[in-house]
């Protein structure tokens, strides 16, 4: 981020024009302490950061349910989950749909993890994955691996939907490596 554009950001912040505590998504990188978040889930369950302390998170925004490439991306997730949860860690999706639309979706494709319904887009905005066009909103296809204290330890601003499961597996394997 140049110069000029984290600080406009920052003064933004400063000025309370994102709301209290939150971060200039722009300026998020490794090392971070992670947005905090507290959402439905598609049970209406509410869902915070927290929940998740003691875990890899693979938290992933994305456009819309029941589209090709965020079906494309849930599935090949949930063909990874075991080997995920071998590595101990949890998936979560979210998006700007509703609770309602998550549960048709995740029914569908019978995902086995939460999908977080960010109706308003502002958790996706914490993270910098929110497209706002003013009319309609949605996250951008855009995954953050969360370490077991919370903080940020991999972020994926480009994502190729039909890999970035297997990507992820890698990357997880090596990142319990090397904090041991």
């Amino acid at each position: 981020m140049s110069p000029r554009r984290r600080a406009l950001c920052l003064s933004l912040v400063g000025a309370g024009v994102f709301g209290p505590g939150v971060v200039c998504a722009a300026a998020l990188q490794a090392g971070q302490a992670a947005p905090d978040f507290e959402l439905p889930d598609q049970q209406g369950k509410i869902r915070k950061l927290a929940d998740w302390r003691g875990k890899w998170l693979v938290l992933y925004f994305y456009p819309k349910n029941d589209t090709p490439g965020c079906t494309t991306e849930a599935c090949n997730f949930r063909d990874d989950w075991l080997l995920l949860q071998d590595l101990g860690a949890d998936v979560v999706g979210v998006s700007v749909d509703t609770s309602a639309s998550h549960a048709a979706f995740a029914q569908k494709y019978k995902l086995p993890f939460p999908l977080l319904a960010d109706a308003k887009g502002e958790i996706a905005a914490r993270y910098g994955a929110l497209s706002d066009w003013k009319v309609m909103k949605f996250a951008k296809r855009q995954t953050f691996i969360i370490d077991p204290q919370g903080r940020i330890a991999r972020i994926y601003r480009s994502v190729d939907s039909e890999r970035h499961s297997v990507e992820i597996v890698a990357d997880l394997r090596q990142l319990r490596q090397s904090s041991r």
